[in-house]
């Protein structure tokens, strides 16, 4: 390969790199990748497994999210009692620890936010993502007061929200870190909330860390969306789709129904 023909695949690669977090285009030395892409594979894989183990900066969040204005947030732990056992027994995870307690509400809507597998992507996001939801959904539902979580999975949030007893439950959860992003959030909707749910009985909106992944205000419109849903159909899940963007599509033309 000429020279200029090399130049041209790499503006090519880095172009299309800019669309994309995705690891494209690397290049290699000989039967192996350039060093430089050695190197930044490396430390993506520490700050993965950084963002695994920082735990949650509970006071900051809580002050954070006590501006957000829908009352004070309520601090909860799971049954697993370090990083290591909420990791090797996500059952732990799922579970209230002994004698936990969270009011009753009875509100249209609450909010877990829970650490789960990033507990960095919830120091990073988590009250601006609980701000433009309360902003998007305040006018037109009661809002349980927050509720924070640790060493926690997204099935804890049935114990939280039966107990508060509110009608449809948003649990704004770390995801697991990849080799592109360490800090994205996303958010699980439960309607009617209890234990025993499954995976089944929820949706996901997932890939939340502006400004490369789905903003904040574009996350609250599809979870406003599918709590209006839910509550038309009476449940959540599998059977709930998402239509946050079929007024902005429009209606389909003759030739696109054939």
């Amino acid at each position: 390969m000429t020279v200029s023909n090399d130049i041209a695949v790499q503006q090519f690669w880095d172009e299309l790199r800019k669309t994309t977090q995705a690891r494209i285009g690397l290049g290699r030395a000989g039967n192996s990748l350039p060093t430089q892409q050695v190197l930044e594979l490396a430390a993506a894989h520490a700050a993965a497994r950084d963002a695994v183990h920082v735990p949650l900066d509970v006071e900051a969040l809580a002050a954070q999210v006590r501006e957000v204005g829908i009352g004070e947030p309520i601090v909860v732990t799971s049954r697993a009692t370090s990083r290591d056992e909420y990791l090797r027994r996500p059952d732990l995870g799922r579970q209230p620890a002994e004698g936990t307690e969270v009011p009753e509400s009875g509100a249209d809507i609450g909010f877990v936010l829970a650490d789960g597998l990033s507990p960095m992507g919830l120091n990073h996001h988590g009250a601006a993502l609980l701000k433009a939801l309360v902003e998007r959904l305040k006018d037109r539902h009661t809002l349980a007061p927050p509720i924070i979580a640790t060493q926690a999975r997204v099935g804890l949030g049935d114990h939280i929200g039966a107990q508060a007893r509110v009608r449809t439950l948003l649990v704004i959860i770390g995801e697991r870190p990849g080799l592109s992003v360490a800090d994205s959030l996303g958010i699980y909707l439960t309607h009617l909330p209890q234990p025993g749910r499954t995976d089944a009985d929820r949706n996901c909106i997932s890939n939340i860390h502006p400004p490369d992944g789905l903003g904040y205000a574009e996350a609250a419109r599809v979870a406003s969306t599918l709590v209006d849903g839910a509550v038309a159909l009476g449940r959540s899940g599998v059977d709930l789709k998402d239509t946050s963007r079929d007024a902005a599509l429009g209606p389909l033309s003759p030739h696109e129904l054939a």
